[in-house]
């Protein structure tokens, strides 16, 4: 089966080079039996790759099972999948065939395989290992001939990192890694999946299909789309159903776009296993910190070399920028170059710019120090001064959520 017969059977649209590859990978890999790990953000399309293989593969005439291993219960996962014996604990009336034994001698694929127990990845080594397994409940060891095909939109160097997810296992999986692209990284196919599912959903509901007008397109194609294919769908269908023209502008289009304007830097994957938001965002108000004081470092160090040029008697001579440099950069003590130390961020060697008698801005060396929570203070007092104690503003203007700014502010005792 050549790629295009794929794309039509498996109803895959697209011609972007990245999804091609993928598709190619997987058509190569399905005649053997080799593992297969599906990476790609949640909404790309995932649960179809395993069907490609499975279809082309030997086994197609075998069971095929998708099994949402986030969607099990802990507690029932081990059951589900290797099957129990009577009476093995509490509400085990009878024995119960596991998705192992249904699936011999065709495929099983784990959809969200890194949400997985750490006892239940022990007992799926073994099974990928050597094709065995044990019932809960029983000593019998029993064999299985199964294909795995696993996906997961979880980043496993940090999985393996943090302990919730064994290393030999991942190595297990992926055997063949098949990479799928986000919608982002796709411009070219996402008005072609709008125009598809624009008309399916006229089918659907006996109207006539939505179209968009050339800058509602462009709306459309440059949107970070962080669900992918699956919001793009959604949004389709809310357009088809409650707009009632047919004929769709870029006021229209940007109603169901969230946060169109702001969300164009890269997503943040939630990798952190437990990390709170608040820590996320605490930490996004140093990173700000400390990009903002790098630049200013690096703007004092081209004045410094310039002086060190001339010499203290050239001073008059730097260019005109240099001297606007140094006033821009020390009119407020805030802004201070950042030397690494231990504990709080300490600085050195702050330049005070003033005036001597023959009218010129002489650097002035003295003494002092600032720990990164002053310079914090300092940021959200400016922020709130910006923009007149409004906190949603200057939360936005900080980035980092309200609720951290109303936390701090009580924390280091800011008057508004």
């Amino acid at each position: 089966m050549n790629l295009q017969d794929i794309k039509q059977r498996f109803g895959i649209i697209g011609n972007n080079q990245l999804l091609e590859r993928a598709i190619d990978v997987a058509r190569q890999v399905a005649p053997t039996d080799l593992n297969v790990l599906i990476n790609g953000e949640s909404g790309t399309g995932k649960e179809v790759f395993p069907q490609i293989i499975h279809q082309n593969s030997a086994r197609k005439h075998g069971q095929y099972i998708a099994v949402n291993c986030g969607a099990i219960p802990e507690g029932t996962i081990d059951s589900e999948l290797f099957g129990h014996e009577k009476g093995s604990f509490t509400g085990a009336h009878e024995a119960r065939k596991g998705y192992f034994e249904v699936a011999d001698g065709g495929t099983i694929f784990l959809d969200e395989v890194g949400e997985l127990p750490l006892t239940t990845q022990a007992r799926l080594l073994r099974v990928l290992e050597t094709g065995e397994y044990i019932r809960v409940g029983s000593s019998k060891v029993q064999k299985t001939n199964v294909r795995v095909v696993a996906a997961t939109n979880i980043n496993f160097n940090v999985a393996i990192e943090k302990g919730k997810f064994r290393e030999d296992l991942y190595y297990r999986l992926n055997t063949v890694p098949i990479n799928l692209p986000p919608l982002r990284e796709r411009k070219d196919d996402i008005y072609l999946l709008f125009r598809k599912f624009a008309s399916d959903f006229a089918t659907k509901y006996r109207m006539p299909a939505v179209k968009l007008s050339p800058d509602a397109e462009h709306a459309l194609v440059n949107y970070y789309w962080p669900g992918n294919i699956r919001q793009l769908k959604n949004i389709t269908e809310q357009i088809s159903i409650i707009e009632k023209e047919r004929d769709i502008n870029l006021e229209g289009i940007l109603q169901y776009l969230p946060n169109y304007h702001t969300n164009t830097l890269p997503a943040v994957a939630n990798n952190s296993f437990g990390s709170s938001s608040t820590d996320m965002n605490e930490r996004d108000l140093l990173y700000k910190v400390l990009f903002d004081m790098k630049k200013d470092l690096n703007d004092l160090k081209k004045v410094v070399h310039d002086i060190v040029q001339v010499g203290a008697s050239g001073l008059s001579n730097l260019p005109s920028d240099d001297l606007q440099t140094i006033d821009r950069l020390y009119q407020n003590e805030s802004n201070f170059p950042v030397v690494a130390g231990s504990g709080d961020i300490k600085v050195h060697n702050p330049i005070i710019v003033k005036e001597n008698s023959n009218g010129f801005n002489q650097p002035i060396v003295v003494e002092e120090s600032l720990s990164l929570q002053d310079k914090e203070i300092d940021m959200i007092k400016k922020a709130l001064k910006k923009h007149k104690g409004k906190r949603k503003y200057a939360s936005q203007e900080l980035g980092i959520s309200e609720r951290t700014l109303y936390r701090k502010i009580n924390e280091y005792h800011i008057e508004e």
